[in-house]
């Protein structure tokens, strides 16, 4: 791998954002979604533009290996300060530190917006994704058991959250 450049995702992008994201609702419970999402999915966190919500590439070269995005937590007022984030890596480039170089310029932003509250649904197993949360700070504060079902099993997903300020 060459040097990761981190930027704000383009259309252009949307072709490898979905290959990406494709590879998880294929062979994996980290998303509960069973079908790819439109171009249209994609070009709606794109065309956010409410404070803490972004959307982010990680680029090698020019070949995006990973995204990262933030958006609402619920659609009442109240949660404005509060942001749901999700980070996925091409499966040829996970271990390598892409998913904490996106988070790390994912939560820089969301500071600066004066976010208060990250969370992050994790679906279990996935030690992985714990320990990235873990190592960020994020701290758990549940488990949803058994709340998607996916592949013929129940899956269950932890919620990990981060205090911003």
């Amino acid at each position: 791998m060459s040097r990761i450049r981190i930027r704000r995702a383009e259309p252009t992008d949307f072709g490898a954002i979905a290959a990406i994201y494709a590879h998880s609702v294929r062979t994996s419970a980290a998303t509960f979604d069973l079908d790819d999402p439109p171009d249209s999915y994609w070009q709606a966190k794109l065309d956010s533009t409410s404070a803490g919500d972004h959307f982010l590439v990680a680029c090698d070269d020019d070949e995006v290996v990973g995204y990262a995005y933030s958006w609402m937590f619920r659609p009442r007022p109240a949660y404005d300060r509060t942001r749901e984030t999700s980070v996925y890596v091409a499966p040829d480039a996970t271990g390598t530190g892409i998913g904490t170089q996106l988070y790390v310029e994912l939560l820089d932003l969301l500071r600066k917006d004066d976010v208060h509250l990250v969370i992050a649904a994790v679906t279990q197993p996935n030690p992985a994704s714990n320990a990235l949360h873990r190592r960020l700070g994020f701290t758990e504060v549940g488990t949803l058991d058994e709340v998607g079902f996916k592949f013929g099993i129940y899956v269950s997903a932890k919620w990990f959250q981060l205090r911003l300020d």
